[in-house]
């Protein structure tokens, strides 16, 4: 079984938290993952930078430049956790977009992630019909689990279509807006939460966007499996040591 859908099982509110790789500095990946681990998180998106990142924020937008600059591309992040698994044993997923993966091989860049130990992948650009009918075998050969994004604007047939294709969790995008733009939900994100959650999909859901605090992941993980949170974690990255996270994840539950 792969290690998100073990994980998965657990009985708890999971805690996934989002990085890019090679940010604050190039070398600084698995450092951060191990201290993520070693903090209680539950699993990890490590954030493939690319120069046109459309649905991420300016936080993130920002820590993609810096570690595009500070020269993390494609091969150097397989290099940097090769060895990872001799240290780490949490689900990971790659976040990134579909471009460099294309340019990789999507073939190649499977089965790499197959061979480091890396779990599953998300890749907001790369429709889901697309994916269905091109990509799922491959991803599949390798034991890797796709995971998709939903928003309050996706249909009820398009969600029911999601969720029969994936076998891991779904992303529940709590708001249309991009990453890091908002604090605290309202009453309509509430709504949205408790229409996905009584659609009784087979496959659970994890929330992200505008999760920064205590508060907030409450707030998300009483209508889903977890929350993931992204730009909060890059801004304390950008403030703070890299041997500091406990702190950012104690305050958080």
């Amino acid at each position: 079984m792969n290690r998100i859908q073990t994980k998965l099982q657990e009985n708890k509110k999971l805690l996934s938290i989002y990085f890019t790789a090679g940010y604050p500095s190039l070398n600084d990946t698995v450092s951060i993952i191990q201290n993520l681990e070693k903090s209680g998180v539950d699993m990890i998106e490590i954030g493939l930078p690319f120069s046109d990142p459309l649905a991420d924020g300016p936080t993130i937008q920002a820590s993609s430049t810096k570690a595009l600059k500070n020269g993390m591309t494609t091969e150097v992040l397989f290099n940097q956790i090769k060895d990872i698994r001799k240290t780490v044993s949490i689900p990971l997923i790659i976040m990134g977009y579909f471009n460099p993966i294309l340019q990789y091989g999507v073939e190649a860049f499977c089965k790499k992630c197959q061979e480091i130990g890396v779990d599953g992948l998300i890749i907001p650009d790369l429709p889901v019909d697309v994916y269905h009918d091109k990509y799922k075998a491959i991803f599949e050969k390798y034991g890797l689990i796709n995971v998709f994004l939903i928003t309050p604007q996706t249909s009820t047939e398009r969600i029911k279509f999601i969720d029969s294709i994936s076998n891991g969790f779904i992303y529940m995008v709590s708001s249309a807006s991009v990453t890091g733009s908002q604090s605290g939900f309202g009453d309509n994100q509430k709504h949205y939460f408790e229409r996905i959650s009584n659609m009784d999909l087979k496959n659970p859901q994890i929330i992200g966007f505008g999760i920064n605090n205590n508060d907030t992941f409450n707030q998300a993980t009483q209508y889903s499996k977890g929350a993931i949170i992204g730009s909060a974690f890059i801004k304390f990255l950008t403030d703070n040591s890299v041997t500091e996270i406990h702190d950012f994840v104690k305050a958080i539950r």
